[in-house]
Formats: C-alpha cells, structure tokens, sequence
C-alpha cells in the first residue's frame, strides 16, 4: 500500500426497532423512535418489527392490494432522508422492513425471506417468526421479528417456539449457510418474557426507584441464559430502561389496572 493513500473504515449504523402495535393506526409522528432529532446518529439502515398488527380480514385484504399504513408511513417519513426500503416480508400480525441509504444499495442482496408459524402447532401465524436473510458488503446477515406466546406460566412454550423458529431458518436448497453461521444475526420482537417470583409492589417500587437491577436476576430469558449454551452465544443490550410489559394504554403507569 502506498504510505500516503489513507485507509477510511467507517463502522455502519443501525437501528432496530421492534414494537408491539396492538392493532393500532400509525401515529402522528415518531421521531423519538427512530431518532430523527439525534444528530449524533449517523444511520446507515433502519430495521423495523411489528407485531400485533390490525389483521382482520378486510384489513388483510386491503394490504395485499395496497401498501399496508405501517409500510406507507416509515416511507413517508424515511424516504425524504434519503432511505430506500430493500426489502419486506409480512405474516399476519407480524411485519419485518429493512431500509438503507442508498448508497449501500449496490452491495446488499437479498438471499430469501421466509415465515415460520408457530401457534396452533404450527399452522396459524399468529405467532411465530419472520427473517429476512442478505448480504450486506459481503457478509451473511439474518434478521428475525418474533412474537412468542405470552403469559407468566408459558415460559417453556416461549423457548419451544424459540427452537422451532431457529430450526426452520435452514435452506437445503439454496446457497445460504445454516443460519448460526451467519455472519451477524438480529433477532429481536415482542418475546414475552416476564419477571418471575416478584409480587407487582416490588416491581413498581423498583421502577420507581430505577432500581433496574434488582429485577434482572428473576427475568426469564437472562435465566434461560444461564442454563442454555444455544441462548448464550446472542448478546443483549444493557437493561438501562424499566421492563416494558405492562404499561397502561397511552400512558407512562406501570400496570394500574
């Protein structure tokens, strides 16, 4: 290499969210979700799983002719900003969209998108998971939305259905390495793991007090953690924020009702 040519690497961006939407219209504005106003970021891709979206069948129907409201409105807000969506897979409630600067365009390819229902043993996509798998400058990247069954005593169903969204993610077939050796792999959604053993008095206190962590011993999916290698190997974020399941509707109280 010639000692005057400058090596530029500049680490790529990107921002994840996953929102249980219950259903609802998108809203006015969510610029604190994708966090337009930080002008510290410097997004290259924006990554968006929904679940819960409103799939009555006249609403189902509707979004197989059309754009779906939820698609149409990160466009809207994305698209001026200079992000093209590259790619999208949909299962029902569930919804997964991938959207880069255009520049990076040239060197992503989508290898396969692909649904795996998990309730009903199998047959109904209520829950279950949908990945999208690309390259992206070369490296084998999955991306996975979920939505595991819920309630407190559902736990061991939680990591069945787990296992079985991560079994199906193979293709026999296709170029595409087995799915753990990927080069990078997202999986996020609304899991539905719970805080275990702690009566409500003592979770409201702890958030009250942003006594965080004091609730980590007891959530679940850092106790599947400890006990499963499989777990293990996904690193999760520092838990700096209070649990997120359950807040009165369109308010900030930790389960009232």
């Amino acid at each position: 290499m010639n000692p005057q040519t400058e090596l530029r690497v500049r680490t790529l961006s990107i921002h994840v969210v996953t929102w249980n939407v219950a259903s609802a219209a998108p809203p006015p504005d969510l610029s604190d979700l994708l966090q337009l106003h930080n002008l510290n970021l410097h997004l290259d891709v924006y990554v968006v799983g929904l679940q819960e979206m409103n799939c009555g069948i006249m609403s189902l129907l509707s979004d197989t002719a059309f754009e779906d409201p939820w698609s149409s409105f990160f466009m809207d807000v994305l698209s001026p900003l200079s992000f093209v969506k590259v790619s999208s897979v949909r299962m029902q409630g569930l919804l997964l969209l991938i959207f880069a600067k255009y520049q990076h365009l040239p060197f992503i390819q989508i290898l396969s998108t692909k649904s795996t229902p998990t309730g009903l043993f199998g047959y109904w996509g209520n829950k279950g998971g949908v990945n999208i798998f690309l390259k992206f400058y070369g490296y084998y990247v999955s991306i996975i939305n979920c939505h595991l069954p819920p309630h407190m005593a559902n736990n061991d169903q939680r990591l069945e259905h787990f296992d079985r969204i991560l079994e199906m993610q193979n293709f026999e077939a296709q170029d595409i390495p087995n799915i753990l050796d990927h080069d990078l792999i997202l999986w996020f959604g609304d899991m539905n793991f719970r805080i275990e053993d702690f009566g409500l008095h003592f979770v409201r206190e702890s958030i009250k007090n942003q006594c965080y962590s004091d609730l980590w011993e007891k959530d679940q999916l850092s106790i599947a953690k400890r006990h499963d290698p499989l777990l293990r190997e996904f690193q999760e974020g520092p838990l700096l924020f209070p649990p997120t399941y359950k807040f009165d509707k369109n308010s900030n109280n930790y389960d009232t009702r």
